[in-house]
């Protein structure tokens, strides 16, 4: 009786459950750890008051990343720069909360929390929303569950360029137009139809064909580097880690370190961050982002165009042909 049968049977009963570990990992362990690490926030008004203020947020070591403004005008400014997540402004009617909805629903709600409960007695707390998350979309949900669909979008498309066997400028030109015409349909769903995003249309259309082009352009030169072995090495970093660690669901500064500056990394953290910008900063800070994602699609285009790789499936292996016999 053959023994290589069950040699596969047995390396299929052990590598599902450590594929499912992994998964649960990557996707429970990050949410289960929520909290706040070096978040940006800001800090205004006299400077006696902003600086019991400030000691207050940094008697959490580690948690908050304080800046300090001269007045309400600049921590607004900041805010809408994405600078910081929001600010408190000291006045004489007591803390005037000024947050971003539109940057992260879970920072908001938890700066609400923490200035109310360290604000006097009978104290109200004014909240001012400056960059306020759209009706279509007040908790930031259709944002957060895009990004999955953008990953298996985009490794779909480099693992059938590869599988498909297409090369050089007929592969790329496949990979740029496929990730344009997925940016141009998640745009008419999220901004058009579910009114989730409410940018510029043909920028947000762009940012998404961008992330898309370079998840795509990863997973396929990671291919024509390292054989079908490399769609499972993409699937491994867009997926399950880029997906996950992206923070787009709540923010990469709640993460535990080193997650949320991994995430931002990869093209999904990258790709949402950016979205995040041009839908509702009119593109602050978008410019990590672009360089992140300019980066993995010149690193896959690259692959792609010159890398010699192994025939694929649909790609026979030609036989050597003999030296013609001279004489």
């Amino acid at each position: 009786m053959s023994t290589a049968p069950n040699r596969r049977a047995v390396a299929v009963i052990l590598l599902v459950p450590l594929v499912v570990t992994l998964a649960l990992w990557t996707f429970a362990w990050p949410a289960a750890r929520i909290a706040p690490r070096d978040l940006p926030v800001g800090v205004a008004g006299p400077a006696s008051a902003a600086q019991q203020l400030e000691q207050r947020f940094e008697q959490r070591d580690g948690a908050f990343d304080v800046h300090r403004f001269d007045d309400e005008a600049a921590a607004r400014t900041a805010i809408e720069d994405r600078t910081v997540y929001g600010a408190v402004v000291v006045t004489p009617q007591g803390p005037h909360l000024l947050t971003a909805s539109a940057a992260s629903p879970v920072v908001s709600q938890l700066l609400r929390e923490a200035v109310t409960a360290s604000a006097p007695e009978d104290t109200p707390v004014q909240v001012t929303d400056v960059v306020a998350a759209p009706p279509g979309d007040p908790r930031g949900s259709v944002l957060g569950a895009s990004m999955l669909p953008l990953a298996l979008a985009g490794m779909a498309g480099g693992a059938v360029v590869t599988m498909m066997g297409l090369r050089g400028a007929r592969a790329a030109l496949t990979l740029v137009a496929s990730a344009a015409l997925v940016g141009v349909a998640v745009t008419a769903v999220t901004h058009s139809w579910l009114g989730a995003i409410t940018g510029d249309w043909w920028t947000e259309a762009g940012a998404l064909a961008l992330t898309v082009l370079a998840i795509g352009s990863a997973v396929a030169g990671l291919a024509a580097l390292f054989g079908p072995r490399g769609i499972g090495l993409g699937a491994l970093l867009m997926v399950l880690l880029g997906n996950s660690f992206s923070g787009v669901s709540s923010a990469p500064h709640l993460l535990p370190e080193p997650v949320g500056a991994i995430g931002q990394w990869l093209p999904p953290g990258a790709g949402g961050s950016l979205l995040r910008s041009v839908a509702f900063f009119d593109g602050s800070a978008a410019g990590g982002a672009v360089l992140t994602l300019s980066l993995w699609t010149l690193f896959g285009l690259a692959a792609v165009l010159f890398a010699r790789r192994a025939p694929t499936p649909a790609e026979p292996v030609e036989p050597a042909r003999e030296p013609a016999l001279t004489g």
